[in-house]
This record gives C-alpha cells, sequence and structure tokens, in this order.
C-alpha cells in the first residue's frame, strides 16, 4: 500500500532577465510625457502614453520615479518593463472620477463571480501579452480600489448566482452594460513570461494581483497588504511565488484557482510557492506596523495558501514549502467542481494562532463547470514536516473525501498539532454532515468528532510521525477515521484524557498501527 510520491520542483525559466537589459535598454520616464506625481492630477493618461512610446520602438523600461500618481486604468503591452522606483506610489483613482476602463464583454457564462470575469476595469491591467515586467521598491495604492462590491452589478452582469449554476447560457450575459468599477490592483488574462518583484501592494481591491490563463510567472519579494485575495493565480502553468509577505484579513493569502473565465476548462499546474510569510492582521500591520491583536476563536478568515473553491479543471504538480502562517486558517485544498487534484507536495510549515482548521482536505459537488460529466476527485497528496500550534477548539486537520469518490493516496508525515482543546463527550459522538454541493467551508460542519485528525472517504491514507495534543482537557478522540480503505499509521502519539479513547475507527478496512501503543485497544481496531 506504501505511496509513491515524488518531489517536484519547477523553474521558470528566461523570465529573471534585468528588465532593461531585456526590453533593449531604452528608458521612459513618465513624467516626461506629462505625469506629475502630484497626488492631484490624474497621471494615468500620460502613464499610458509612456508606455505606448515604450512599445512603439519595441519595449523598454517605463520609470515611475519618486511622486505620488494619481491613476486610473493602466494598460500594459508586450515588452514592457514598468519600473515603480523607491518613493514612488501609483494610486488608484476614487470611482467618482471614472478613471477606469470599461468591463470588456464576456461570454462564458456565470460559473465564476465577477472579480474572475473582468480584467480592463483594475487599476493595472494587461490581456495577451509576452514579456511583462513590474518591479520597482515603490507601492501601487489601490485606495480608490472597492475589495467588495456592494451592488452586486458585475455579478448580475454575467448572471452569476453564486454556488447554483448561471442564469445564463454560456455565451449570453443579462444585457447590462459596462461598467467602470475598479476593482483589483493588477490583473493579467493570457500573458506569458511574466515578473512582479519587490513592489509593496497597499489595499488592493478584490484581488492585488489576478493572473489567468498565464504561462511562466513569477512573483518575487512582494509586500501584499489588502483586506481580500492577496495572489490569485488561475488556469495558469509555470509560476513560481517566492519570498512574499502576504497578510489578508478578509479573504484567502494565496490562492490558486481553476474557474470557468477563459471559457475552457483548464488546470492551474506546475506551480511553486515558497519561502512565504501569509497572515490575516488588520490592514496596515505590514506596511504600517499597525499593532497586531491577541488570538481571538473569532478571528476568522480564509485559508493562508488554498487550492480552490474554483476548480472546473483542477490543480497537477504543485509544490509548497517553507512557509509560515500566522492568526489565520490554515492550508486548504478544496476540489469541488469536477476536475482533479493531483500530485500535490507540501512541506516545512508552520502555523500559530490558528483558530479553526490546521489542515483541510476536501472533495465535493458544487460542480460550477458546464457539461460536468464526473466528480471531482484528488490523489496523490503528500504533506510533511508541518507545526501546527494553537488550533481552535473546533477541529485540528480534516481529511474528507465523497462517498462515491474518496481521496486516493494521501500521505501526513511528521506533522506536531497542538489543540487549544476544550471538546466535550457531546462533541465526540459529532457525525458531521457530507458536504454534497455546498460551498467547501469547515466552519459549516461545525466541531468534530476528533480534535486532532478526521478522516473521512479515504483510499490508502498513511500517517507516520504525528503527535498532537491539547492545552485544556478535551473529552474527544485524538483521531476518528470512518470508511477508509487502506489505512496505515505509524508511531502515532497522542495525549489522551482520562477514560477517553485515542481513536475510533468505523469502517475501515486493511487496517496496519505500528509503533503506536496509545492506539492499543481502539474501537474499530
Amino acid at each position: 500500500m506504501k505511496n509513491k510520491f515524488v518531489v517536484l520542483s519547477f523553474v521558470v525559466s528566461g523570465i529573471w532577465l534585468n528588465g532593461a537589459a531585456a526590453f533593449g535598454g531604452a528608458f521612459f520616464n513618465v513624467r516626461d510625457y506629462g505625469a506629475t506625481g502630484d497626488s492631484q492630477t490624474l497621471d494615468s493618461p500620460a502613464i499610458n502614453k509612456a508606455i505606448d512610446a515604450a512599445a512603439a520602438s519595441g519595449g523598454g523600461t517605463v520609470l515611475v520615479p519618486a511622486g505620488t500618481y494619481l491613476s486610473g486604468s493602466i494598460r500594459l503591452k508586450s515588452n514592457i518593463h514598468l519600473l515603480i522606483d523607491a518613493g514612488a506610489t501609483i494610486l488608484g483613482a476614487p470611482q467618482e472620477m471614472n478613471a477606469y476602463d470599461e468591463t470588456e464583454p464576456y461570454t462564458s457564462g456565470g460559473y465564476q463571480d465577477g472579480g474572475h470575469s473582468f480584467f480592463h476595469n483594475s487599476l493595472i491591467w494587461g490581456e495577451n501579452l509576452t514579456n511583462v515586467f513590474i518591479t520597482g521598491h515603490g507601492m501601487i495604492n489601490g485606495g480608490g480600489l472597492i475589495s467588495k462590491e456592494k451592488t452586486g452589478i458585475m455579478d448580475r452582469m454575467i448572471g452569476f448566482t453564486g454556488d447554483a449554476l448561471p442564469a445564463f447560457p454560456p455565451g449570453e450575459t443579462s444585457g447590462m452594460p459596462p461598467v467602470r468599477i475598479g476593482n483589483k490592483a493588477i490583473a493579467l488574462k493570457l500573458c506569458r513570461n511574466v515578473v512582479v518583484r519587490d513592489i509593496t501592494i497597499f489595499r488592493g481591491g478584490h484581488f492585488a494581483i489576478l493572473a489567468t490563463g498565464c504561462d511562466g510567472m513569477t512573483v518575487d519579494n512582494v509586500t501584499m497588504d489588502t483586506s481580500r485575495d492577496g495572489i490569485d493565480v488561475d488556469c495558469c502553468r509555470n509560476v513560481t511565488i517566492s519570498n512574499c509577505r502576504v497578510n489578508t484579513p478578509v479573504d484567502d493569502g494565496i490562492c490558486l484557482k481553476s474557474t470557468y473565465a477563459l471559457g475552457e476548462v483548464r488546470l492551474t499546474e506546475d506551480v511553486t510557492i515558497v519561502n512565504c510569510q501569509l497572515s490575516a492582521f488588520p490592514v496596515g500591520t505590514l506596511v504600517y506596523n499597525l499593532p497586531r491583536p491577541a488570538w481571538s476563536a473569532n478571528s476568522w478568515c480564509n485559508g493562508r495558501i488554498k487550492l480552490g473553491t474554483e476548480s472546473s479543471g483542477g490543480f497537477r504538480n504543485i509544490v509548497i514549502a517553507n512557509c509560515i502562517f500566522r492568526h489565520s486558517l490554515g492550508l486548504a485544498l478544496e476540489q469541488v467542481d469536477g476536475g482533479i487534484m493531483e500530485n500535490i507536495s507540501i512541506s516545512n510549515l508552520t502555523m500559530t494562532e490558528i483558530p479553526d482548521y490546521g489542515i483541510y482536505i476536501t472533495t465535493g459537488n458544487r460542480n460550477r463547470t458546464p457539461n460536468l460529466t464526473t466528480a471531482s476527485r484528488a490523489r496523490n497528496i503528500n504533506i510533511s514536516n508541518v507545526i501546527i500550534d494553537g488550533t481552535g477548539p473546533m477541529s485540528g486537520i480534516q481529511i474528507m473525501g465523497l462517498p462515491e469518490q474518496p481521496l486516493e493516496g494521501i500521505r501526513l508525515e511528521n506533522i506536531r498539532l497542538i489543540s487549544r482543546g476544550g471538546g466535550t463527550q457531546a462533541d465526540a459522538a459529532i457525525v458531521p454532515p457530507e458536504l454534497g454541493s455546498n460551498y467547501p467551508e469547515p466552519r459549516q460542519l461545525g466541531t468534530l468528532p476528533a480534535y486532532g485528525i478526521f478522516a473521512r472517504h479515504v483510499r490508502d491514507l498513511e500517517l507516520a510521525n504525528i503527535r498532537v495534543s491539547y492545552e485544556k482537557e478535551d473529552l474527544r478522540p485524538a483521531i476518528v477515521c470512518t470508511d477508509v480503505d487502506g489505512l496505515e499509521i505509524d508511531n502515532f502519539k497522542a495525549q489522551v484524557a482520562p477514560g477517553v479513547v485515542a481513536a475510533r475507527f468505523d469502517d475501515v478496512k486493511r487496517l496496519i498501527i505500528r509503533n503506536s501503543p496509545v492506539l492499543d485497544g481502539a474501537p474499530g481496531r
């Protein structure tokens, strides 16, 4: 039953060149094209003139020197290096200035929200481009961008109705006119060879960075301090995210997705995320060093690194390593719209101040994909060397497939989990509902019957060198497994309250336990 896992690594080659050298060495200072940097004059027309001039000459570096540049939409072009120099800020114009480009026509049906459906109304955007750099030690301040589009107008434009199927068939929209609501800091669609490096993004709107259908992208040493998603990588391949600091108190930190935004099912694959620090403190904590609040069980936020929920195509060959999560939920792997999640390698994570789950792996039947014929699948997932310190009392690690399509080949190794504890005998008797077609949010399941690991509907699950404990006495088992075909446990250690069984195994087949005396006499063994 031993699973074979390959440690995956991917290198995006050919895009770490110096921007000026890559684009011919010519510089185009935006001040030479009329930009003032006085924070009052709308400077995006001048910035766009500089970009046009650079593109007309075959490419070059568009320099944004020190100053504050009030801007609407900035339109990138191929072979352009947008260099935001130290002391420079591109400031998103307020909505009432009508400075953002109109949303583009949309023809793929409302299988994802408006945030994933429109790009042109962003602060900086590009589509069908090659060789695009956005670098420098300056800042993008999306002060005028919206992070929550309260009227729902963009969702209504594409007929998006939440988790239900769209109200309008693919290729049709509601007939609503385009709008100029600026809602993202950087949006890139169908681009190749992209580098975003060294910049700071403060208040990035709905997404600080959205990349959809891009091939060959590096995001390195970027600081994001924003309310909603930091980086969304959607239907992309050959992506490296490294050395980033991402603080997002309301939504996900780094999120891989696979929507239907391109009008087709496409995987997100060959992605590496390394050496990143992620948190969910109030906005401004990173950029302006605001005080950091103490942990609270009510400090809800989404996953720091997440695959899903949008997962029409799925995820393949994903590496996540050497990351720190603080004051937030943990790692979430969610395949719920058909498609497949496979070959996932995750190692060396440290999580502290976690209000609920540390690791959440699930499949579901939300099925926001047209003409879907297969259930969501997930297989070959390897997670190792993880410290989870201080999970909330509801759950620690959740591993849940579908009754008709179990997860396959899941291995957890060298995991240390410390729960805040406090579970009761009544909690131990809980039978969590099936996810079904619901949004894959662990909180919807409520408190789980195990304080450490809960696994259900899995084929070939391996747990090696696992240690779980609690701070406050917990009357639940450390581990509960239900409907697991092929369970191998080696060197499992757990703190157990007097009179409480360490584990419960219900409908578990092919069970092998080694070097784990705490599990002696467990029901179902």
